[in-house]
């Protein structure tokens, strides 16, 4: 079978405004960056506000490997299904990171005939919101830093700063350093680091703004230190949000792209699952509801961490309410959750069932077919599947494109129109709890842990965030992706661990408190054999190495 990048470049692409015809969105509407891609106005996205809701359909998966299950490649050969059943779908999705694309996990358009385009300006630079993003994020610091050199009015305490700089790559050399170097001309040294643009809080209140107000307003209540007092210090007292908004006015407005079988896709927004909320924007996700019958969506990485805070976060500040959910699930994946054995390995897939119903949604297993799958195996999966009461569909996508997701999708409808979960779904934990009661909830009732510690540092600032009024927040657990537990090699589906909860910091902006377990980092680094190492351009400007 071709590569992922042949099959994208294989491919005919319809231009863009032929894509806006099919959405309902009409030409005017566009800002053309290209042939093939296009951001959507503000003033049609006005436009459709009082429109009825389509139904929202989430795309999870189970704890992945490290190459990832195919949770996109399902994403985009279910959505290019139910077109091709006849039903109006829009896929809302995320953008690629940099960090991934030149990684090892790769980048954010699907594969092999079930794939976003045009798939490599997507995941290089796209329409600039990545970098857009990171210059916001940079120039509050810069403001911040300027501040403190230019007498430091506001009384910041500089060894309690807590925002830090961004870049969109993988670049562990700057997860710790020093700043202000070289003299009193060059600034107040300091302790600080990066993270990568995908973990920023700018990042997560672009993706859960309405609009340009409470863009500012999210903005303006970031906290990027605390004074000498305790007290935060938030961006509005840098007067910073009106520049850094002015910065994001063009990255605030969804892209418009189309996939192999010409389907719109709405493609805005990329947090971090692992570290952030891992949704695609609120502004995206609803416009594409107004748009279409059926708005199929994705959140990062497995249930209990994207598909976790799409339901416990985004939709409970988006008012968002979900008719099902999907659950991709791979041999693979399951052998290696049972170390070889596929009866043990089931439990992970279990768990994730469990946990979705929890919320009162009706879900269904998509089964992500390889090509060298045992069918044996394969229909063990799927028995495991009945005997709870879930349909399983046997998926294709990747090989076959829409026609190999029509089973999925005609069982997926079925689903809706007989169990439809919107007025069921209900967030796994109420926001009147204590913090500390939140994160033991979720621990207990998502990841299966039989307690929680924590260190003296997030202890602190626990009790300093209740007591400042930051209580009522939802949480936001930052944790490895290959396991319920907050350690790798927990596979299955562990219980009796204990969660460690190292550090907890304010994102008020985005509205939610982060909770950081184990070893998760914010920045990650590049492996032995990175995936830069096998891409180049040529002369034509053909792209190669691009998985």
């Amino acid at each position: 079978m071709l590569s992922d990048i042949e099959i994208a470049q294989k491919a005919t692409m319809k231009p863009i405004g032929e894509i806006a015809d099919k959405a309902g969105i009409p030409q005017d509407a566009l800002e053309f960056y290209g042939k093939y891609k296009a951001k959507i106005s503000e003033a049609f996205i006005q436009s459709c506000k009082d429109r009825p809701d389509g139904k929202l359909v989430l795309v999870t998966a189970i704890n992945p490997t490290p190459k990832g299950e195919g949770k996109t490649t399902v994403t985009v050969g279910l959505g290019d299904a139910l077109t091709y059943i006849g039903k109006n779908t829009i896929m809302a999705l995320r953008e690629p990171s940099l960090g991934p694309v030149m990684g090892v996990k790769g980048g954010a358009t699907g594969g092999g005939y079930a794939q976003v385009l045009p798939m490599e300006e997507i995941n290089l630079h796209f329409t600039g919101d990545m970098h857009a993003i990171t210059a916001a994020n940079n120039l509050l610091c810069a403001m911040l830093d300027n501040h403190l050199f230019q007498g430091n009015e506001l009384d910041i305490d500089v060894n309690r700063v807590v925002i830090k700089r961004c870049v969109d790559m993988n670049d562990r050399a700057l997860r710790n350093i020093v700043i202000g170097m070289g003299g009193p001309k060059q600034g107040i040294p300091r302790e600080s680091g990066f993270v990568i643009t995908v973990a920023t809080e700018v990042m997560a209140v672009l993706c859960l703004a309405e609009g340009l107000e409470d863009l500012k307003a999210r903005l303006g209540r970031i906290v990027v230190a605390y004074n000498r007092a305790g007290e935060p210090v938030y961006a509005r007292d840098l007067k910073a949000q009106g520049a850094m908004a002015l910065l994001l006015k063009d990255a605030l407005k969804p892209n418009l792209v189309q996939t192999i079988d010409g389907t719109p896709a709405i493609m805005h927004g990329g947090p971090f699952a692992n570290i952030a909320h891992g949704c695609n924007s609120v502004r995206a996700t609803k416009l594409a509801l107004k748009l279409a019958d059926y708005c199929i969506t994705e959140a990062g990485f497995g249930a209990d961490l994207g598909a976790e805070k799409f339901l416990d976060i985004k939709c409970r500040q988006a008012g968002l309410k979900p008719s099902a959910v999907v659950i991709v699930a791979t041999l693979r994946a399951l052998l290696h959750h049972g170390n070889g054995d596929l009866q043990t390995g089931l439990a992970n897939l279990g768990g994730h069932i469990e946990n979705i119903q929890q919320y009162g949604l009706p879900c269904i297993v998509a089964i992500n077919r390889f090509a060298d799958d045992s069918p044996e195996q394969l229909d063990e999966i799927a028995a495991y599947c009945m005997e709870r009461g879930v349909p399983s569909s046997l998926t294709e996508v990747h090989g076959k494109g829409g026609a190999g997701g029509v089973d999925l999708a005609e069982k997926l409808v079925r689903l809706i129109e007989e169990k439809d979960g919107a007025e069921q779904y209900t967030p796994v934990y109420p926001l009147d709890l204590p913090l500390r009661d939140k994160i033991e909830m979720l621990a207990a009732k998502i990841y299966g842990a039989s307690g929680v510690t924590y260190s003296a540092r997030a202890s602190e600032t626990l009790d300093r965030l209740e007591a400042q009024g930051f209580g009522g927040l939802p949480i936001c657990v930052a944790k490895t992706q290959y396991s319920f537990s907050d350690n790798a090699k927990l596979l299955g589906r562990p219980r009796g661990f204990t969660l460690s909860v190292a550090d907890v910091t304010l994102s008020n902006g985005a509205g939610f408190v982060v909770v950081m377990t184990g070893s998760i980092l914010a920045l990650p680094g590049l492996p032995k054999e990175p995936a830069a190492n096998k891409l180049d351009v040529f002369e034509d400007g053909t792209v190669t190495g691009l998985f």
